[in-house]
């Protein structure tokens, strides 16, 4: 199903940037959000996105909808995009929310597309194209951290990124595959050091960040793994934070909690650091994929590290739905995306360039 027509719900700094970046590549974008919000790129309507009604009625002439909104909200936008039988994009790294998405894939007429941001997203894109080069892979290593370049206190952090999402992430289960064994692992564990640019970092297991890839991936790798990358120290308070003092049982507090004490900074990073290991021509070898990204200028604007690389990432994705290069019905995972021809899309080209302008 070719397509132009897409609705952009949510327009905070991801949202809005992913709808201009729709725009700048030739797409009909309406935009939608509870806020009544003055623009002259592209329509913007004022509805109510948790009213079913509403957001049917805002949805029933579009060809396809990217949802920018909190993962909780999701489950509803996707069973109305099936409902309607238009194409779903999402950036949610909520595994039930996914589990409900891939349910309805079975019987879409669009395209169910979830999972399409930084990570899960475009870290899984880089991973697999990795593995791909080896006739058998042991390992696929996927670190992924948004940072501030210029960090204070002890947390060195600043919340760039949905609050409730980091809260799951940080105490739900993760799933791996350890010496062949798909399972799961608890979050905040298997800490290491890893240097980029020779800044110092330590990872450890998140949830949520690989998406569908232990699904694909089992009993073809012998390890996999993904872990959120932070400044030295910040694990043990977050632990200390969530287990000792029991926020973890308080969730929306802790979110609140947090995201007042480190609110966002403009001059922030995103560190990507991948790695896939394996046999290729009888020999062991190891490739990566390692990258600092920084803040940019689109349309004469600076936008964060994390508001570009998550926008880019899906709007890259829904270019090669248009073109084709992708399916048009069923489930999408982000695996099975070629890297070369994400990158060699309009927005995906972003991602080649240190400080790339359009």
């Amino acid at each position: 199903m070719k397509f132009e027509k897409i609705a952009v719900l949510g327009l905070g700094k991801i949202g809005y940037l992913a709808a201009e970046l729709l725009r700048s590549a030739g797409f009909t974008v309406t935009a939608i959000d509870t806020r009544a919000i003055a623009n002259k790129e592209f329509v913007v309507q004022s509805a109510d996105v948790t009213d079913p009604v509403a957001l049917r009625r805002a949805l029933k002439d579009q060809q396809a909808v990217l949802s920018c909104l909190p993962y909780a909200l999701n489950t509803g936008v996707s069973s109305i995009a099936h409902e309607l039988g238009i194409h779903y994009f999402d950036l949610t790294e909520d595994v039930p929310t996914t589990n409900h998405i891939r349910e309805l894939s079975e019987t879409s007429r669009g395209l169910m597309a979830p999972q399409c941001g930084l990570a899960p997203g475009f870290i899984g894109i880089v991973g697999a194209n990795l593995a791909a080069g080896f006739e058998r892979v042991r390992s696929i290593r996927l670190r992924v951290g948004a940072l501030p370049q210029n960090p204070i206190g002890l947390l060195g952090y600043a919340f760039n990124w949905s609050p409730e999402g980091v809260v799951n992430e940080y105490l739900n289960d993760c799933e791996v595959i350890e010496e062949g064994v798909r399972k799961m692992v608890s979050a905040m564990e298997w800490i290491e050091t890893v240097y980029i640019d020779g800044v110092q970092l330590e990872a450890f297991t998140t949830s949520g960040g690989l998406g569908t890839m232990c699904e694909t991936f089992a009993g073809r790798v012998e390890n996999l793994d993904y872990k959120t990358m932070r400044y030295p120290g910040h694990v043990q308070l977050m632990n200390f934070f969530f287990h000792e003092l029991l926020m973890r049982e308080k969730r929306e507090l802790a979110g609140q909690i947090l995201s007042n004490a480190k609110p966002p900074v403009d001059a922030d990073v995103v560190y990507v650091h991948a790695s896939a290991e394996g046999w290729s021509d009888g020999r062991l070898q190891r490739k990566e994929f390692v990258r600092s990204y920084y803040p940019i200028q689109v349309a004469g604007r600076s936008r964060t590290a994390i508001a570009w690389t998550t926008s880019a990432s899906v709007t890259a994705v829904i270019e090669m739905v248009r073109n084709g290069s992708l399916p048009d019905r069923g489930f999408l995972r982000q695996e099975d995306i070629r890297l070369d021809s994400f990158l060699a899309t309009r927005t995906g080209s972003l991602y080649t360039s240190v400080r790339p302008t359009l």
